[in-house]
């Protein structure tokens, strides 16, 4: 291996544990804990090395929220691979996608409320990001003729239902019913569209 290779390894080694330490101290006591700062003493690197790996703290942030892409990915396919029904699979992804913002609450945050730059619907979209909405679409596609319109609201509808649930404003016990419902309205869309097409 040469000199240049292992400089390389060593620098994304760092990048990895910033990234590693930052999701665990979010995870613990929440992202307002996540600084700079704070990560330069927990991971006893100098401020200045972390400020050459990541322009500031919300580059960390979109950092993590990569690594929770790919995590949502995998869990979605999982999810939906689980039956060979159409709707099931339908509502096997919301049912792993809910469990997911339930399980990562610090991870779903980066992912989806805190600010960072990551960009979504746009041709420089992280492929992360598309890998996870083509899971979505996927699962929505049997069922209708604008898939990205379709998988666009039903991510809508689930992260909404993921926000509602983790702040205590809807009833958890119910979930398989709200899912039933979101899972029936676009089965019933797609219906809808291929008796008027």
């Amino acid at each position: 291996m040469g000199i240049a290779e292992r400089k390389g390894r060593a620098r994304a080694e760092r990048e990895q544990k910033i990234i590693t330490v930052a999701r665990l101290i979010a995870e613990r006591e929440g992202w307002d804990a996540v600084t700079i700062r704070r990560l330069a003493e927990e991971i006893e690197y100098s401020q200045p090395v972390l400020y050459s790996h990541f322009e500031n703290r919300d580059a960390i942030v979109a950092a993590v929220a990569v690594e929770g892409f790919k995590e949502i990915t995998a869990a979605l396919q999982d999810a939906a691979s689980g039956s060979t029904d159409r709707a099931k699979a339908l509502e096997n992804a919301a049912m792993a996608y809910l469990s997911f913002a339930r399980k990562h609450p610090a991870l779903y945050d980066a992912m989806f409320t805190l600010q960072t730059s990551l960009r979504f619907a746009e041709p420089e979209t992280e492929l992360e990001l598309k890998a996870a909405f083509k899971v979505l679409a996927a699962v929505v596609a049997p069922f209708c003729v604008n898939v990205a319109v379709v998988a666009e609201t039903f991510w809508a509808a689930l992260h909404g239902l993921a926000a509602l649930e983790r702040s205590g404003r809807i009833r958890p016990n119910v979930r398989s019913e709200r899912i039933a419902l979101v899972v029936r309205a676009i089965v019933a869309s797609g219906k809808c569209t291929s008796a008027r097409g």
